[in-house]
């Protein structure tokens, strides 16, 4: 039974998933709240109105640190939702929901966490050695450990929060519902793109950032049907968010913190190899090694085959 095939184990009624996609969407607004408060509260504090605040002002009004929680907490309360509906509404368990093997393999999350760790991170450093007048040291020890504290929790929920809800909730719920892969794998990397666009980054570099970041949710999907399951995703997407957090930050970015660069660059001079470099050329190659490490193979059917509701004796469907 394969990773979108583990949905027919639960309740997979189509009105199900658009019930618990409402949920998950509630409880991320309900973890905005504090955020907003912070936000109203500091506003007042300086003199000024909320509906007076643009959206660079509100992403900068509070303190970078408390500011990098209270954003990334509504994504912790987005994943507690969907933990619940997963349990309550489908009747399926994490690992179900996880993937297609019989136990979650962390070995595959920490080997890709790793080494994508030290990939984009040498990134980084090369293109500091290469353009060093671009880049000022941004460092600061006490604020940097409690950054490290606040980013090893709570930016792995966030990128849980989106990877389970997109390459996991939603594909497997598109694949039972439209009994196909095609379908699953472009819409969720549509809408996961999409959903980046009020990004400050798309304000500084234009709508051409955009097909990086769907460019990205095309990747993780692949890899994700490719491997039948969302360790590696996982793994990718929190290492790629929490080595930038920690590395360097820029006034136009999403993530604002004390990280130990930051970038000076005019982000209006990104060049179209910046951005479509990793989609076309760094992202293949990566699949290309992870098809070596995991053996995968009949990309055909796998990526665009049909989903088959398996015999009733190869499963129990909780009633």
């Amino acid at each position: 039974m394969d990773y979108i095939q583990q949905a027919f184990k639960g309740l997979h009624d189509g009105w199900r998933y658009f019930v618990g996609t409402i949920i998950v969407i509630a409880f991320v607004i309900i973890g905005q709240i504090p955020f907003t408060v912070a936000a109203i509260v500091e506003a007042s504090n300086q003199g000024m109105s909320f509906f007076e605040l643009d959206e660079t002002t509100l992403m900068t009004i509070l303190e970078p640190n408390l500011n990098l929680f209270l954003m990334l907490l509504s994504f912790a309360f987005g994943l507690l939702g969907l933990l619940l509906v997963n349990k309550y509404l489908h009747k399926m368990s994490l690992t179900q929901l996880t993937t297609a093997r019989e136990k979650i393999d962390w070995k595959r999350f920490w080997t890709i966490f790793f080494g994508w760790g030290i990939i984009s991170s040498g990134f980084v450093l090369m293109d500091y050695f290469m353009a060093p007048d671009d880049y000022v040291l941004n460092f600061n020890l006490p604020k940097f450990l409690i950054l490290c504290v606040i980013a090893i929790i709570m930016v792995p929920l966030q990128t849980s929060c989106e990877e389970y809800l997109f390459r996991g909730y939603l594909m497997q719920g598109l694949g039972v519902v439209t009994k196909n892969r095609w379908f699953p794998l472009l819409f969720t990397s549509l809408v996961f793109g999409l959903l980046h666009i009020a990004n400050p980054e798309v304000d500084k570099l234009g709508y051409i950032i955009m097909i990086y970041y769907i460019g990205t949710g095309l990747f993780l999907g692949i890899v994700t049907l490719m491997d039948e399951g969302l360790e590696l995703a996982l793994g990718f997407h929190a290492a790629n968010n929490l080595f930038t957090a920690l590395l360097v930050t820029a006034d136009w970015t999403a993530f604002k913190t004390y990280s130990i660069f930051k970038d000076m660059s005019d982000p209006t001079e990104a060049t179209f190899v910046d951005i479509i470099v990793p989609v076309f050329v760094i992202f293949p190659i990566l699949l290309i090694i992870l098809s070596k490490m995991y053996g995968w193979s009949n990309w055909r059917e796998r990526l665009l085959g049909k989903v088959t509701e398996p015999p009733k004796e190869d499963y129990k469907i909780i009633e």
